[in-house]
């Protein structure tokens, strides 16, 4: 599997980046904001990537961030979404304003995507409303702050045992504000023991 490509962009379109890696130009799919980002063609380009592979075609998505990325992958989880479906999505609406609509059940504002009908929209909120972090600003108008990457990965092992993404990253929070050190074994134990 291809993780990730870095290389010279030696084109882009609104949809689509061609990246040249060791003398191979890779097609690689990518969002509107993905686009947005990317340098100058000419100038290197180092992208996220997701491999797409069924019976007849190996396709390559590919995203500026992680975030962008694991968002991708948890459209494409949804039933009736296909990768080009899920890169519309991504397309039509900011990760974060995204993340914010499928919190939030504003089936309104997803059925505006391209592509996107009243029922898609029913089961991306259904299957991802409690899989999906807060949006920035949500509860309270200030900006949680990022989790760092032991957080993120305390976060992660409490969702491996089944904790919902918005109690884990709770309790994640509380701990921290508790005063655990930012060390993976306490701040696991302690989140452990918070989580609702």
């Amino acid at each position: 599997m291809i993780a990730i490509l870095r290389g010279v962009l030696t084109e882009k379109s609104p949809n689509q980046a061609i990246v040249d890696v060791g003398g191979v130009g890779y097609e690689v799919n990518i969002p509107v904001s993905t686009y947005t980002g990317l340098p100058e063609a000419g100038r290197e380009v180092r992208l996220r990537i997701h491999t797409h592979v069924r019976e007849d075609l190996l396709a390559l998505y590919g995203f500026l961030s992680e975030d962008e990325k694991n968002l991708f992958e948890k459209l494409i989880s949804v039933s009736g979404i296909g990768p080009s479906l899920a890169i519309k999505v991504l397309s039509g609406l900011a990760a974060v304003e995204l993340i914010g609509a499928i919190r939030k059940g504003e089936v309104e504002r997803l059925v505006r995507i391209p592509g996107v009908g009243k029922k898609t929209a029913e089961r991306m909120i259904l299957e991802l409303r409690d899989k999906l972090p807060l949006p920035v600003g949500d509860g309270g108008g200030t900006a949680a702050p990022a989790l760092g990457s032991i957080e993120q990965d305390v976060m992660s092992a409490l969702l491996n045992l089944g904790c919902a993404r918005p109690a884990a990253e709770t309790a994640v929070r509380k701990a921290r504000a508790a005063g655990v050190p930012v060390e993976f074994e306490p701040l696991f134990r302690r989140a452990l023991e918070l989580v609702r």
